[in-house]
């Protein structure tokens, strides 16, 4: 077997992907998208149709540009994971505005917005995770909508207190950036990691994934933001990993044995402090590590500029359609 059929015995791969044919020919269980690649997605000729679709739902359903605009874009983001549902088996997760990533009620509203449209569409909402930051507030919002059975994947997760506040909110899935923190680490202290074994991005989910496994917290961790295979299968085991077509594609090729690195019996015998943080806890905590902190905001911020690129490719959209 190729190293990425080996890696699908041990952990459920989602494609990280907004275009259909890679998840057609990578076969992922899963499949998470975001404004950046959507809107990569949507400039294709392929998908032409899904975007004139949600433009004349948008125009049918609101009056103001304003309103068609956040009709559209939630419309286009419901449609591509439509289509993903069509192909994989499992779920689709689809992201809040991260312009909402401290408004704890506008999140609420907003994921409830996007599970009404699926629902619309006949979709379940089990095959359904609603991405939020993981923000104090981002956490807070996930923990009413699980209440609800609106399940949720905490994304931008870089410090163990975002974790543990997810853990303890109760919410399915967690998205810890693997890339980025080492991306940090080579940048601010010169360090660049010769295996996964020293990889501060690898070594960061395998302490989250001993954590909860040993305290039976019943949230998923998916390993995201890869840079390279040696991150993916140095996490073989996690329980999901959200990979690029491109690194698929690489993991496709490749022969050799694959080696089990997390495992959950082992996990439940270590010696590891359990944390009960409330939110002033949570917060310094996260505070004490710089790392975090930075690319936290820089993801917030960067989140943003990809959805305001979707938002102007709606705009001239909506402009060619009225002239």
């Amino acid at each position: 077997m190729s190293k990425l059929e080996q890696l699908k015995t041990m952990t459920t791969v989602v494609a990280d992907t907004g275009d259909f044919d890679s998840i057609q020919a990578y076969l992922p269980t899963d499949a998470t998208t975001n404004p950046s690649l959507v809107y990569a997605a949507a400039q294709l000729p392929q998908y032409e149709r899904l975007v004139d679709e949600a433009v004349k739902y948008g125009i049918t359903n609101a009056q103001t540009m304003e309103a068609r605009t956040e009709l559209i874009l939630d419309r286009l983001a419901v449609l591509f994971g439509r289509e993903i549902l069509a192909t994989v088996p499992g779920r689709v997760s689809t992201e809040v505005d991260a312009r909402l990533s401290y408004d704890i009620e506008g999140s609420i509203r907003k994921a409830n917005e996007l599970i009404s449209m699926y629902a619309d569409l006949g979709i379940d909402s089990e095959r359904v995770l609603i991405k939020l930051a993981s923000t104090w507030e981002g956490i807070q919002a996930a923990q009413a909508l699980e209440k609800k059975g609106i399940h949720c994947n905490l994304t931008l997760m870089f410090s163990f207190a975002q974790a543990i506040a997810c853990a303890e909110a109760g919410v399915t899935l967690i998205s810890p950036f693997v890339g980025r923190i080492t991306d940090w680490y080579k940048v601010r202290e010169g360090f660049t990691p010769q295996t996964a074994e020293e990889d501060r991005g690898v070594l960061s989910v395998r302490n989250i994934y001993n954590y909860y496994k040993r305290h039976g917290y019943n949230t998923q961790i998916m390993g995201a933001s890869f840079r390279n295979v040696d991150q993916i299968l140095g996490l073989a085991g996690c329980d999901l990993l959200t990979i690029s077509p491109s690194l698929l594609a690489e993991l496709e090729s490749m022969e050799g044995d694959v080696e089990l690195k997390l495992d959950a019996a082992q996990a439940r015998e270590m010696e590891l402090e359990k944390y009960e943080l409330q939110e002033k806890d949570m917060r310094w905590m996260h505070n004490e590590d710089p790392m975090a902190v930075e690319k936290l905001s820089e993801g917030i911020r960067n989140f943003t500029k990809d959805l305001q690129k979707l938002e102007k490719y709606v705009h001239d959209r909506l402009n060619t359609v009225s002239a």
